[in-house]
């Protein structure tokens, strides 16, 4: 009986657009959490980095539910960018611009 279910659901999911499958893989990947580094660089200088981010999220409108040309999240702000969470170094929000920024965003493999 559950290998029925298991069935439908693939024959379900097969059926949804990429979009909508993104959309539930984000889904699930942000209720199981991510041990995420974003790197932010200055030409092929490394000048800021964040760990323990579980998602970034694109930033929508608040009228017209658009997206905005910005991602957010939370981080620890690891100040000596030792990739370690120090004694000081916090949790903090950010942003920053899909235009201009170049950055790296990649699950920590430690």
């Amino acid at each position: 009986m559950a290998n029925k279910f298991w069935i439908i659901g693939l024959l379900l999911l097969a059926a949804c657009t990429q979009e909508t499958q993104n959309k539930l893989g984000r889904a699930v990947q942000n209720w199981t959490g991510t041990d995420g580094v974003l790197e932010i660089y200055a030409g092929e200088k490394l000048v800021k980095r964040f760990i323990k981010i579980d998602k970034l999220t694109t930033a929508m409108g608040t009228n017209d539910d658009l997206p905005r040309p910005y991602r957010f999240g939370y981080g620890i702000l690891d100040a000596n960018l030792n990739g370690l969470k120090d004694p000081g170094e916090k949790k903090v929000y950010f942003e920053f611009s899909d235009y201009s920024t170049p950055y790296i965003f990649y699950e920590n493999p430690v």
